[in-house]
């Protein structure tokens, strides 16, 4: 299937490794033109380098914190000064630290804050405008699982996530008579740097060890296992694509069906 992917231009934060990464490759895979960000220089620069050399796509590399203010115009002015327009815009963080809510402070959670919804919110508020004087785009808030079903240990995934999903919902609201699609992806346990952070801290809690709470976690995934990144960013193309033009305001689970719930 041609998703209409072609020559299209976006922006993925958080995307030099983990499904930040993954879905800017497979954006480019589907012949769009990417524009990559994140802290550390080295592995934003190894990754535009994979990219470029799997897909053969122009690939913008721009070093920035996306929980820092002015950092989301920053991205976007410099995607529109390589490229010219911006056609799809993939909001991601890094996950916020697993615990429980006794084990963080005020300060940790206005710190999680700017890097989990206000981080959504300021790059929105930089791409938006764009998006709606060219009459056309696609807005996706990469968020989790845990706005449908809360996860031991995760009590900032469990809370701010929530708030991104309200934006999600006002967005895709306000942005769709301008043409402007805005939608949300919820990953499940997909095998990344963050899900084997995830799993040691269960680990250390329950006294066991990686690959027992592995396990655990596969045995209550109806597919029985831990899904891919490229599972989640292949779903994730489709949704950005104008294969789901009619699709808006959508919440996706990609769970391998962990999320047993009718809504």
């Amino acid at each position: 299937m041609d998703l209409g992917l072609r020559d299209k231009i976006a922006l993925v934060s958080a995307s030099s490794r983990g499904l930040g990464k993954a879905v800017a490759l497979q954006l480019a895979r589907e012949g769009a033109h990417v524009a990559i960000c994140a802290r550390g220089e080295e592995d934003l620069a190894r990754a535009a380098d994979e990219i470029r050399e799997a897909t053969g796509q122009r690939v913008l590399t721009v070093p920035a914190d996306v929980s820092a203010p002015g950092a989301a115009e920053t991205l976007v002015e410099a995607t529109l000064d390589t490229f010219g327009q911006l056609d799809v815009l993939v909001v991601n963080a890094g996950g916020p630290p697993p615990g429980t809510f006794l084990d963080f402070s005020p300060q940790d959670w206005e710190d999680v804050g700017q890097l989990t919804l206000m981080s959504a919110v300021r790059l929105c508020r930089a791409a938006a405008p764009v998006m709606k004087e060219q009459g056309r785009g696609a807005i996706l808030f990469m968020t989790s699982i845990t706005v449908k079903q809360p996860l031991p240990n995760l009590v900032f995934s469990n809370s701010l996530r929530l708030a991104v999903t309200g934006l999600m919902k006002t967005l895709a609201d306000e942005l769709a008579p301008s043409g402007v699609r805005v939608n949300a992806i919820l990953p499940g346990w997909t095998r990344t740097a963050r899900v084997n952070q995830l799993l040691e801290d269960r680990a250390q809690r329950a006294g066991t060890t990686v690959q027992v709470e592995a396990e655990k976690v596969s045995a209550d995934i109806p597919l029985g296992r831990i899904g891919t990144p490229e599972e989640f960013a292949t779903v994730a193309a489709f949704l950005v694509s104008e294969a789901a033009s009619f699709v808006n305001g959508v919440n996706l689970l990609v769970d391998g069906g962990m999320y047993r719930g009718a809504l």
